[in-house]
């Protein structure tokens, strides 16, 4: 059984479908499998002639509510240039004859891509929801609304743990989509997914809610938070960052990925649940980044293997393996061999559930947890923590820096430091358009170990220099797969 990292709903890692997960957007994007999506050929699309009887489709209405939603749903496209760089023709030969010391100079060339997928219009004055995946790396992003009118849209912040993106246009009196409570769904209710499948504008398609609180793996975050919520609806490339509403035309999730061995539609699709969505959007409206809380335990699916190994008094619920030192879990009182079964009256029945309902906490939210230990209830109050164990929020000037900078971080692995010979540092997990980008050669996965010759200790600390700093910096780090010590200079 595989392990859950729950610091503050980390992926849960679960059996997935048979079927292959990608991404439902639209032109040349691979799928987690590396397979590329394509907008659908022309030939693919036929007329069809019904011709029975029309009561058979009179059970159910949709006309209000696609009407309520197509409105505030967009298209988006993008255009993002790709560098790659080659050896000439015959280097080989070169460095065989010459020896590997003698090193050539490589040919770059650039590519430039497009990709289409949707958006919701989440506020009059122009702030669109998306899925980071739709948006990822675009150097233009281009927004086209219901009525044709199109703008040039920027991106005022991303959440690769949700895949969740706010977006902005300089357009106002827009329609905005309304929100429903997520954790209102039922299983079996009717639900509209409405996007731009194939380039065309604002298609409805309708279906149930298939079941909630899926994890199908895709995210590949360290700290992703996967509890979808599954559809029938037809969902087709094209579609990511889309809405999935109830049948009254309210959001209770954005469409995010299918399950499927095409890329086409087989019946499986994915949303991110709207009370997530609303979370992250106002995190990311209001401090550019996703204030997340942390629990601080490590938990894992309870299975009929699992309860006769640990002789559980309960069938459902996370088994609590293991805790982290002085976290939040630890200081509420959870112990290893918990089960955690409740979380504010919600009734846990899988990680998953905990990944999204502590999602929406921020750091220093207190939630009421219920756990079994050897049959007996035990009830706590639990103060969550920001992924550095602390009760705060990040500092809006330091959230700022980071971006200006262009990379996340977080603290480096106890034991990659330990073999680096290392005692701390802070590894850059991400790198988007900033001046690291711009002005060095910096790569994922770089631990930084000094800044002007100060020593790095923690995430936190390195927030606060950076936010000091004007002029010339130098920064000096190492690889984990590359010995030596590099430094990267650039100026703020």
């Amino acid at each position: 059984m595989k392990k859950v990292l729950i610091y503050i709903g980390s992926a849960v890692l679960g059996s997935v479908l048979t079927l292959s997960i990608v991404y439902v957007f639209g032109g040349s994007i691979p799928s987690i499998s590396d397979k590329v999506i394509a907008n659908s050929p022309s030939e693919f699309v036929q007329q069809t002639d019904y011709r029975g009887s029309a009561s058979a489709f009179t059970g159910f209405d949709f006309t209000e509510a696609s009407a309520k939603v197509m409105s505030t749903v967009v298209h988006i496209g993008t255009k993002t240039t790709v560098r790659t760089s080659a050896y000439p023709p015959g280097f080989e030969l070169w460095q065989d004859f010459f020896g590997p010391q003698w090193q050539f100079p490589q040919q770059e060339k650039e590519d430039v891509r497009q990709g289409s997928g949707s958006g919701v219009i989440v506020q009059k004055d122009g702030y669109i929801v998306t899925n980071n995946h739709v948006i990822k790396d675009a150097d233009e992003i281009t927004v086209t609304l219901h009525d044709k009118r199109s703008f040039t849209a920027k991106v005022i912040g991303t959440d690769p743990n949700t895949d969740l993106a706010l977006i902005k246009i300089d357009a106002d009196s827009l329609q905005v989509i309304s929100f429903a409570n997520s954790d209102e769904v039922k299983v079996g209710e009717w639900v509209l997914a409405v996007g731009n499948p194939f380039n065309l504008n604002s298609t409805v398609t309708a279906g149930i809610v298939s079941a909630k609180g899926r994890n199908i793996n895709i995210l590949k975050q360290k700290y992703a938070i996967e509890s979808f919520i599954q559809t029938d609806a037809a969902i087709n490339p094209g579609n990511s960052g889309g809405a999935l509403t109830n049948a009254s035309g309210d959001l209770i999730g954005i469409n995010t990925a299918i399950a499927s061995p095409t890329g086409a539609y087989t019946g499986y699709g994915f949303a991110v649940p709207s009370n997530i969505v609303s979370k992250v959007i106002f995190d990311l409206k209001t401090y550019g980044i996703v204030q997340r809380g942390f629990i601080g335990v490590s938990i894992r699916q309870i299975d009929s293997k699992l309860v006769e190994e640990k002789k559980l008094k309960v069938t459902e619920g996370a088994y609590v393996e293991s805790l982290v030192e002085d976290g939040a879990g630890d200081k509420a009182g959870i112990k290893i061999g918990d089960v955690i079964i409740d979380i504010d009256g919600i009734k846990i029945t899988s990680p998953s559930e905990i990944q999204e309902i502590i999602g929406r906490r921020s750091p220093g939210d207190e939630v009421i947890v219920k756990v079994n230990r050897k049959g007996d209830i035990k009830t706590m109050n639990l103060v969550l923590t920001n992924k550095d164990g602390e009760k705060k929020l990040t500092e809006k000037a330091a959230i700022d820096v980071i971006a200006n900078l262009g990379i996340t971080v977080e603290n480096a692995d106890p034991a990659i430091l330990k073999k680096l010979n290392k005692n701390s540092g802070v590894q850059v997990t991400g790198i988007q358009s900033g001046v690291v980008q711009k002005h060095t050669s910096m790569r994922k996965g770089f631990i930084i170990t000094k800044v002007d010759n100060q020593i790095i200790k923690d995430a936190t600390q390195f927030s606060e220099i950076m936010k000091d700093k004007k002029g010339g910096v130098m920064i000096e780090g190492v690889y984990p797969d590359v010995p030596g010590t590099f430094y990267y200079a650039f100026g703020m």
